[in-house]
């Protein structure tokens, strides 16, 4: 999550206020305290909880009391109850009044931590997604900023400080890691961005009709020519002219936008006059243009004309942490475009959704979160909700015996005794799995956690909620 998240914990006895305050401290959370649970509606006013954490059966005032009280003051505080006297009825009344979670005492310090970052995230997606619903009512494009992700954030600190300078910049990275996004932010961001912003296709185009559409054409250059027409080069004039997928242009077409570089000049095609043109030149491509170079492929020097400022866009599968913001903005696009409310994620579809290593990266996810919002019709996106590639994208991961050595799942790597029903198979089949990976994840790693989230590429936080969720046994050696 992109922010600290701030937690209020009520609770009469001192020790269950200490404990769970240096668990929730240990973990990154900003934790208050209050034992005297009647002064709840000023602390509350003062801290400005993200997350209520509150004991239901207190002197003064009880749980549920702080319940009403919280919905009343903020109706989008999330609010786990705890007690030491669970019953059935008490767990489904405090539901049914609206809290979030509700926690028996004693419970673990994974317990803990599950609940409270599934409030925690709740909280940011909801914060998130009025946030982004204002900004698409007023028209603004707030996509191309959604990140906060180290890696991400890194790109961000380079787009600020180049793009007031007329440098050109060369985009790479996976195809759908939003290069046109951030080429986009470039110029907006620059003096140029009251001046058109020009994306040209390389590659969409061929050679004859390329060089037209970036240079122009006089009347009578070619057949159809029929009047003077003006290039997008031109067009660009005073703004940035975007050339996406260079890599795929001919060495030919190469060496004359060379010459237009150098010279800052353009000759229509059918001309024998030139035209000084003013652009900002930002190009991308999903092409290892150094390897191109020495293949003969793609001039040097239009390479290093090109790459005076390099941006490496990363991968979906390496900007994880920004998985929550991302969906949460798509879900919220999609919902307001289809005048559909914004439906949430089932713990099992998000473990999916973080397992996948999204080949397909931001571009994939927008269409998966466009095609829950189509497809939804009772508020909640469940695993069988998700298209198959991402239910089975986490391939033989955790298998062991036969699907360990040959990398695949086959009828003797699943249990024997599935039913036929396939929604139903499928959902016990993805349990078997995630049990059977997070044994073998932590046996490999002596139980260590930090370890074993690091092995597996996740957070330790969302290592503690998968065992929550999936394990058959709680036990587990914690770091020192």
């Amino acid at each position: 999550m992109s922010s600290v998240a701030k937690i209020l914990v009520v609770d009469d006895e001192e020790e269950i206020l200490e404990n769970v305050s240096r668990i929730l401290t240990s973990e990154g959370y900003a934790c208050s305290t209050l034992q005297d649970s009647t002064r709840f509606r000023e602390v509350r006013a003062e801290v400005q909880p993200d997350v209520l954490i509150s004991d239901l059966r207190m002197p003064g005032a009880d749980g549920m009391t702080l319940l009403a009280a919280a919905r009343a003051d903020d109706p989008a505080l999330p609010v786990i109850l705890i007690t030491g006297f669970a019953t059935i009825s008490s767990a489904v009344e405090a539901i049914q009044e609206g809290a979030f979670d509700y926690l028996s005492k004693p419970f673990s310090m994974d317990q803990l931590l599950v609940a409270v970052e599934r409030a925690a995230r709740h909280r940011f997606l909801l914060q998130e997604n009025r946030e982004l619903r204002e900004e698409v009512e007023r028209g603004v494009g707030f996509s191309r900023v959604i990140g906060s992700s180290a890696s991400f954030t890194r790109i961000l600190d380079q787009v600020r400080r180049v793009a007031p300078t007329d440098a050109n910049v060369l985009l790479t990275g996976e195809s759908g890691t939003g290069k046109e996004v951030v080429a986009r932010l470039l110029h907006d961001t620059s003096r140029r961005a009251k001046k058109p912003f020009i994306p040209v296709d390389c590659a969409a185009l061929p050679d004859g009709l390329l060089e037209s559409e970036l240079f122009g054409h006089e009347k009578g250059a070619f057949t159809g020519a029929v009047t003077r027409r003006k290039g997008l080069v031109e067009d660009a004039g005073g703004g940035t002219l975007f050339l996406d997928e260079i890599g795929e242009m001919s060495m030919p077409m190469q060496a004359k936008l060379l010459r237009s570089l150098e010279q800052r000049q353009v000759r229509p095609v059918g001309g024998g006059r030139l035209i000084d043109v003013d652009v900002r030149l930002i190009a991308a491509t999903n092409v290892d243009l150094q390897a191109a170079v020495r293949g003969g492929s793609f001039r040097e020097d239009l390479y290093y004309r090109l790459n005076v400022v390099h941006l490496e866009l990363p991968a979906l599968r390496h900007r994880k942490d920004d998985l929550p913001l991302l969906s949460g903005h798509f879900l919220s696009e999609a919902s307001a475009s289809s005048a559909k409310p914004s439906p949430t994620i089932a713990r099992d579809a998000w473990a999916a959704l973080e397992r996948y290593r999204w080949p397909g990266n931001i571009r994939q996810l927008r269409n998966v979160m466009h095609r829950a919002v189509a497809l939804d019709d009772d508020g909640e996106v469940r695993l069988s909700d998700l298209p198959e590639e991402i239910v089975a994208g986490s391939g033989g991961l955790g298998l062991s015996g036969t699907a360990a050595e040959t990398g695949s799942i086959g009828p003797a790597a699943l249990p024997g005794d599935l039913p036929l029903d396939y929604q139903v198979a499928k959902d016990l089949a993805m349990q078997w799995f995630m049990n059977a990976y997070i044994h073998r994840l932590l046996d490999a790693h002596q139980g260590n956690v930090t370890r074993a989230a690091e092995a597996a590429g996740v957070s330790r936080r969302t290592l503690h909620r998968w065992m929550a969720e999936y394990r058959d046994e709680a036990a587990l050696e914690d770091e020192a």
